[in-house]
């Protein structure tokens, strides 16, 4: 049978204020992304938050820009320099990543000097203007927490980056509650053993890497070797998997079914996987093919794959590209 989730908390996202409608902005108004607060809403608990706000800079307040060089850039105030609340954003950023230790995620407003996460207008001495600036308290809380997985709403609405978000999401939660329960060797091993799949699809290098560390679990102290494994883990997730990919895992699957399978069903499922290589179909049209003959035919290795059975708020959420 697939993997159960057991004694599940809200699954908590950060994200910033005015994304789920709060008047918080400089001019007093919101930004409400209506697939955050209408889609992901429904299965995420948010914890709001708007830094400038938190900081006494008021609602309405002046606009504020980054300014400087981009490893040390200072907050201030766009018609007034005088007004620079670097200090308060960056002590407020670091604060809050020592109080917001649940999260499993985090969802910051782009292009904000305080809370966009990358590519923020950074203006020099000079008057020059370039991209490479990150918010202050971003910068802070993402430093503090290097493994979450954090985007920005713009971001999400590219169905890819969306995707591979919400992946790193509900890996990053699973993580959370094998910590949860009770970190074991044969715990660590049953977790790279489940995303074994997931691993393939970013990149056959990591599951190379991961294997081995996992492999040394038990002739050691667990925790080091637990914290190195995931460091490298959440990193694979992160680079983007390919059709290419996914394609072989999908081949990969279907080998587990070579004897049970006749040539029809074989032909069928080839191509399937072919269509979906080719962009014909999502992902999902053969993955729902495989789970069926996986059905008739079950694998105890297959039905613990978070590459094909995940939880009903993952399954509901992700779009398989």
């Amino acid at each position: 049978m697939p993997h159960e989730e057991t004694d599940r908390l809200p699954i908590r996202i950060g994200i910033s204020s005015c994304l789920v409608g709060q008047r918080v902005r400089f001019d007093a108004n919101h930004k409400q992304d209506n697939y955050i607060l209408g889609t992901l809403g429904e299965f995420f608990e948010f914890v709001p938050v708007c830094p400038e706000v938190a900081i006494g800079m008021g609602v309405p307040r002046p606009t504020i820009r980054l300014l400087g060089a981009p490893e040390a850039p200072r907050a201030v105030g766009v018609k007034d320099a005088s007004l620079d609340v670097t200090d308060k954003l960056v002590r407020y950023g670091r604060r809050q990543a020592r109080e917001l230790t649940d999260l499993t995620g985090y969802i910051f407003k782009s292009k904000s000097p305080s809370c966009g996460m990358e590519r923020v207008k950074l203006y020099t001495d000079k008057g020059g203007v370039s991209s490479q600036g990150v918010g202050l308290y971003a910068r802070e809380f993402m430093a503090a927490h290097p493994l979450l997985p954090c985007e920005e709403e713009g971001r999400l609405g590219d169905p890819m980056l969306r995707d591979n978000w919400l992946e790193r999401v509900f890996a990053w939660r699973r993580w959370q509650e094998l910590n949860r329960q009770r970190l074991t060797v044969r715990a660590l091993i049953d977790f790279h053993t489940r995303h074994k799949l997931a691993l393939m699809a970013h990149g056959p290098k990591y599951y190379k890497e991961l294997g081995q560390l996992v492999a040394d679990a038990g002739k050691g102290p667990l925790r080091p070797l637990a914290d190195a494994y995931i460091g490298k883990f959440m990193g694979a997730l992160q680079v983007r998997a390919t059709a290419k990919r996914h394609t072989n895992v999908l081949h990969h699957l279907m080998g587990y079914l070579k004897r049970q399978l006749d040539s029809d069903d074989k032909q069928e499922l080839l191509e399937l996987i072919e269509a979906y290589r080719l962009g014909r179909v999502p992902r999902i049209v053969p993955i729902t093919l495989l789970n069926h003959h996986f059905r008739r035919f079950p694998n105890d290795y297959i039905a613990n794959q978070s590459y094909l059975h995940m939880c009903p708020e993952e399954l509901k959420l992700r779009s398989y590209y």
